[in-house]
């Protein structure tokens, strides 16, 4: 028998399937930002969804609860780095599917140069070569504080870690020719 603490499913699913512009806008981001299925995509937008729907509610709220809870919110969107830091409620309301997969480990290792291809930053992710403070992250739907951005880095039991390694040379030079 299973653990009695079963887990909950952390996604809604769509609630029409075969939908064909919901299905192309799902592979378009699928293949940009390199997921592994679409579970990792749903529960983004799961996400996404929660923080709207408490910022509508907000929005309508009044007292002194309601200031707290939006102060708290808005706090912790600038501090995930989705919103800027002089955002307001209304600025949840416009946030997109892509502002949070942009937060992503796997999209910021790509994105400082660390892995040739967004596949290969998962990749790297997974078997253990990337680290955020010290801390080896193994999952690459991790969502990345702003103040962690700065410190990923290849962890320092990683082959990445010597500057000679060929592949790291390789990535290098993919994104200096990048940069020009």
């Amino acid at each position: 028998m299973g653990d009695p603490k079963r887990q909950r499913k952390r996604y809604e699913t769509p609630s029409h399937p075969w939908i064909k512009e919901r299905l192309d806008r799902e592979r378009v981001l699928m293949q940009k930002y390199a997921l592994k299925n679409k579970k990792e995509l749903w529960k983004h937008e799961t996400q996404l969804r929660e923080f709207r729907r408490r910022a509508r509610r907000l929005l309508a709220a009044r007292g002194k609860q309601a200031e707290v809870e939006r102060v708290q919110l808005l706090q912790r969107l600038i501090r995930l780095g989705i919103l800027p830091e002089n955002a307001v409620l209304d600025d949840v309301l416009s946030l997109t599917i892509e502002d949070i997969l942009e937060r992503r480990l796997q999209t910021l290792v790509f994105k400082k140069g660390l892995a040739r291809t967004m596949k290969q930053a998962r990749q790297l992710i997974v078997h253990g070569h990337i680290e955020i403070n010290g801390q080896i992250i193994r999952s690459p739907s991790y969502i990345v504080l702003r103040e962690e951005e700065d410190n990923i880095t290849y962890s320092k039991t990683s082959p990445f870690a010597s500057s000679s390694h060929p592949e790291r040379i390789v990535i290098e030079q993919a994104a200096k020719g990048e940069a020009q």
